[in-house]
């Protein structure tokens, strides 16, 4: 245990659950007992006020019952509690209690009783203000040099400050350009208010100067300060510290000064009378509260500082002379003399941890208790370490061990509804004039053992969303982690639609079994059943675009065409899904789908480059974005000077340009809200669209399962598109490094080196040559592996494999060929185009 942590005389917890703050701590003699013994005055935001007066209690032991002198529960909160010399007639002692509406002046006496136990304490109500403006905070002292009484001084929260000769009310005072209180302290030497404003200024002002004042039952100015009668209230000196303050303290410096200490966010500062600085003080830590004292040694101030690391730093002057350590964080810290011992320090902490402490270097260590201590029996150890190997031994001999099958120790069932959700738990979400649907899954967990703090987790690709996609059960043991992966439902964002006779884009994809009725296929979008419509079927997506299914009546081919190439592959993947389930149901076994056509890349490469304009777009917004914000900040700068000047000056339209410069602000701002949604719009579509690629791929150069998660695994990054790491870049360097490993032609490729460093291309040119150059060398022959042992040179057509792809857009094509409108898409022959047609008209 630290030998500087703060020895703990007597402490105790206040109440429950009840809050303070650094005004509701208070040391005096309150009772007036004359003894020199101060007591603890404590209030709470609850309403209670409670006076201690503590005595040593033996380590381990708790505070006694006689320390509590009294208890007593208020009507208000109370925000601050002082002792002086607040009733007329009389230099007793009294206490003043500050409530947000009400100042309330009480005594505090005793009663000897027969018994030890037997004191007995109240207070009395003298009298008591009612305030008609809400109070933050307040002080006293001799106000105008008066002897033998003092006065209140206390802040509203609106900066007026409220005088009152004890029993009466003096004179109300509005600080100039107040806007938010600061704490506030009285200078007897100089009989000044000191505060600090919300401009982050210390400033001063004389009791004289707010005594003759013009009277302020209103903020604005009256009449008679406007014809020149009465006078201003005149600041005495400021001095700008440019931060927020925490706590003012006047502690005097000698017979002829005093210093005025303020403890703000970051520093602590050291004053003079005149608002000169003495001395500042960067700290460490943010503080919380601070004290300072007179030291012993003639001519230096000490400064008790807690912050919020749990710690009591003692200063002299800017020189760190103590460090100790609290169990709490302290919001007020007093130093009084307690039960005849002086200098005790006394913290309070905002939950009512009250502690006594001083500062020792006693150590208070632990002693572990003594053990019986016996003989060791050699004998009996040996016999026992040879009965343990001989266990063993018979163990490692049967060759089998007791291991239990990790897998069985969680599993994780996904389960999704056959229906949708009788009430769509999509509440205020609309894509075009559709509702969104939503469906329910149940999830089941299944533990062997006992598991700890089991977390959930669902994903799903956007644009699909979630109504909550965390969940935490609190259970006790190892940890793990599990996957489960579903599918949810087609129905779940798409609608049963109208076929459409046209499209710009297309795809045939080619099978080895018979075509299958597509009513039969998808049940759940098949109207009344027409023989017309057993080879057709159309689907609406949520949000207005439409895809056609076209099944052949003669081959074994099905057909794929919308007016938006990123919708094909939700259907193709679906269509193909559910070939598979239904020839599985049939015991089938050897069905297999295959893409002979032309790679689309032209339209994939549409898509790329949309979505890299709009993240070029994005980051010219934000720069301007920038470069109008400053320009606003130093317009607001110079308008704030010729506010501030005290011989006005014309503005030179600079309002004018704050107002337009503001305009552009918000205009680019929703500018580049707007692009940030289009982004996300085009990230979705592209995405949608390599899927596609990647699916077409698959079944062009019929990959197996892991070369397929090679390829998602380069085209699919997991990131968001940021500004810093985007698709494209991540992309890009995926491929290059297939590119010179796997499907590599020589050895010199595999020597290139790749950038290590990501940035955003200035276009898509590298990206697009990348891609059309991984299907060419797919298309020779190439196969995607993680091991480079496998890249061998590709110089002869694999059987099977398909034509090389076309270097422009322009070169001919066999008649025979299906071209789409657009002159983007190549496919293989269908004999029964007429038939469809047919089917179509």
């Amino acid at each position: 245990m630290s030998l500087f942590k703060a020895r703990d005389w007597w402490s105790t917890v206040l109440g429950e659950k009840e809050e303070f703050d650094q005004g509701c701590l208070c040391l005096a003699d309150v009772d007036n007992s004359g003894n020199g013994q101060d007591k603890i005055i404590v209030g709470s935001f609850m309403g209670y006020l409670r006076i201690f007066n503590p005595h040593s209690v033996k380590t381990g032991d708790g505070p006694q019952a006689e320390d509590l002198l009294l208890e007593v529960q208020l009507r208000d909160p109370v925000l601050q509690v002082e002792v002086g010399k607040f009733v007329s007639g009389t230099e007793m002692l009294h206490l003043a209690v500050l409530h947000s509406r009400k100042l309330c002046v009480y005594s505090v006496s005793g009663t000897l009783g027969n018994v030890e136990h037997g004191n007995q304490y109240q207070i009395k109500l003298m009298y008591e203000h009612h305030l008609q403006r809400t109070a933050c905070n307040m002080t006293y002292g001799p106000f105008g040099g008066i002897k033998g009484r003092d006065l209140i001084c206390i802040q509203s929260m609106d900066g007026m400050l409220m005088v009152f000769e004890q029993e009466s009310y003096a004179f109300g005072r509005f600080l100039p350009g107040s806007l938010l209180p600061g704490p506030l302290a009285y200078s007897p030497r100089t009989d000044s208010f000191i505060t600090v404003s919300s401009c982050r200024q210390v400033e001063s002002y004389k009791y004289q100067v707010l005594a003759f004042a013009t009277d302020a039952d209103k903020k604005q100015e009256t009449e008679q300060q406007k014809l020149g009668s009465g006078k201003r209230l005149v600041v005495d000196w400021t001095l700008n510290i440019g931060e927020q303050a925490l706590d003012i303290r006047i502690i005097p410096f000698n017979q002829s000064a005093s210093s005025v200490f303020v403890l703000g966010e970051r520093n602590f500062f050291c004053l003079k009378d005149n608002g000169q600085i003495r001395f500042m003080k960067k700290v460490d830590c943010s503080p919380s509260c601070f004290l300072p004292y007179c030291s012993v040694s003639e001519g230096t101030i000490n400064t008790l500082i807690g912050n919020h690391n749990h710690m009591l730093h003692v200063y002299q002057d800017v020189t760190l002379k103590w460090a100790t350590q609290l169990p709490h964080v302290p919001v007020a810290v007093r130093v009084g003399s307690l039960h005849d011992l002086k200098g005790v320090i006394v913290t309070l902490s905002d939950d009512g941890h009250l502690q006594c402490s001083y500062l020792g270097t006693d150590p208070s260590l632990f002693q572990a208790p003594k053990v019986e201590s016996r003989e060791l029996n050699y004998d009996e150890l040996d016999v026992e370490l040879k009965e343990l190997q001989r266990i063993i031994k018979d163990v490692k001999s049967q060759g089998v061990w007791p291991m239990t099958e990790r897998e069985d120790d969680l599993k994780v069932f996904a389960v999704v509804s056959s229906n949708l959700d009788s009430v769509s738990q999509a509440t205020n979400v609309e894509v075009g004039t559709d509702s969104v649907p939503s469906i329910t899954v149940k999830i089941t967990l299944q533990n062997r053992v006992v598991l700890q703090k089991v977390k959930l987790s669902v994903y799903v690709q956007p644009p699909l969303a979630l109504t909550c996609d965390q969940f935490t059960f609190d259970f006790a043991g190892i940890p793990r982690v599990i996957q489960c992966k579903f599918r949810l439902p087609l129905k779940l964002i798409c609608l049963p639609g109208q076929p459409s006779k046209t499209a710009s884009h297309k795809l045939t994809i080619d099978t080895n079994k018979s075509p299958v009725s597509l009513p039969s296929l998808f049940p759940d979008f098949a109207n009344q059943p027409d023989d017309d419509q057993m080879n057709v079927m159309g689907f609406r997506l949520l949000g207005g675009s439409r895809v056609t299914l076209l099944a052949s009546r003669t081959s074994q081919r099905y057909r794929i065409q919308s007016e938006q190439f990123e919708d094909l592959w939700l259907i193709t993947n679906e269509l193909i899904l559910r070939l598979q389930d239904y020839f599985e149901k049939q015991g089938i076994k050897d069905f297999a789908c295959s893409f002979s056509g032309c790679m689309p890349l032209q339209e994939y490469f549409e898509l790329i480059d949309h979505h890299f304009e709009l993240r070029i777009n994005g980051e010219k917004l934000e720069e301007l974005l920038s470069e109008r914000a400053v320009q606003f900040r130093a317009i607001q700068r110079r308008l704030l000077t010729r506010f501030r000047d005290k011989t006005p000056a014309p503005l030179q339209h600079l309002d004018t340009l704050l107002d337009g410069t503001y305009k552009q602000v918000i205009a680019l701002a929703d500018a580049v809200e707007e692009n940030q949604d289009r982004l996300l719009q085009s990230s979705a579509g592209l995405r949608s669209a390599t899927h596609l690629l990647i699916l077409l791929v698959r079944l062009w150069q019929k990959l197996s399962a892991d070369q397929t998660a090679i390829l998602e695994a380069a085209f699919l990054p997991l990131q968001e598109d940021t500004q810093e790491l985007g698709w494209e870049e991540t992309v890009d360097a995926a491929i290059a490094h297939l590119l010179k490993t796997c499907l590599s032609k020589s050895s010199k490729e595999q020597a290139l080196n790749l950038s290590s460093q990501l940035t955003i291309p200035k276009d898509t040119s590298r990206l697009k040559k990348h891609i059309t150059l991984l299907c060419d060398r797919l298309a020779k022959g190439g196969r995607l592996c993680l091991s480079t042992d496998a890249a061998a040179p590709q110089a002869m057509v694999m059987p099977g494999g398909c034509t090389p792809i076309p270097e422009s857009d322009t070169e001919e094509r066999s008649p025979e060929e299906f071209t789409n409108h657009k002159h983007l898409i190549a496919e293989t022959p269908m004999p029964e185009a007429a038939a469809l047609q047919g089917v179509l008209e």
